[in-house]
């Protein structure tokens, strides 16, 4: 297989990957920037700078394991942390639920730019993995898919 085919198969999804691990690259630079700020916001057992440093680890985990690995699993993987890190930024960000077990109270009903960065951040990188994941299942899918003609172009020996 020359280049130009290889660029041609492989391309689009290296491309997803890239952008996937950039968004998550970028979602963990925040998380680690503001985790300081967020240590006063605390429950009995955990602290909302303390959450921004495991969601910040788990970025750092996916976007490497997105970039290292071209499996579903790791796209999936991918698409989890970061929808999983921009779903409660979402929704911490217009409801109020107080604290949730242990988990500190979170509502915070504004938007700065650090916050809306990370949820772009967060959204390209989760939309990236998440079609990622698609085009991997798909083209597994097709690679074992059973044809009824032979690959071999069909040509049996008779005797």
């Amino acid at each position: 297989m020359n280049l130009a085919t290889r660029m041609r198969t492989h391309g689009p999804l290296l491309l997803l990957q890239v952008v996937a691990a950039a968004g998550l690259a970028y979602d963990a630079k925040i998380h680690f920037h503001l985790a300081p700020a967020y240590d006063q916001i605390k429950s009995s057992t955990v602290s909302q700078g303390d959450l921004f440093r495991i969601e910040a680890w788990l970025a750092i985990a996916a976007a490497l394991l997105v970039l290292v690995v071209r499996t579903p699993i790791a796209a999936f993987l991918a698409a989890s942390v970061a929808g999983g890190g921009l779903v409660p930024l979402l929704v911490y960000r217009y409801y109020d639920f107080g604290s949730l077990g242990p988990l500190p109270a979170m509502y915070e009903p504004a938007w700065y730019p650090d916050k809306t960065h990370t949820a772009i951040a967060q959204a390209i990188a989760a939309v990236a993995a998440a079609v990622l994941l698609l085009a991997l299942v798909l083209r597994s899918r097709r690679n074992t898919t059973t044809s009824p003609i032979p690959r071999d172009g069909g040509s049996e020996a008779l005797s």
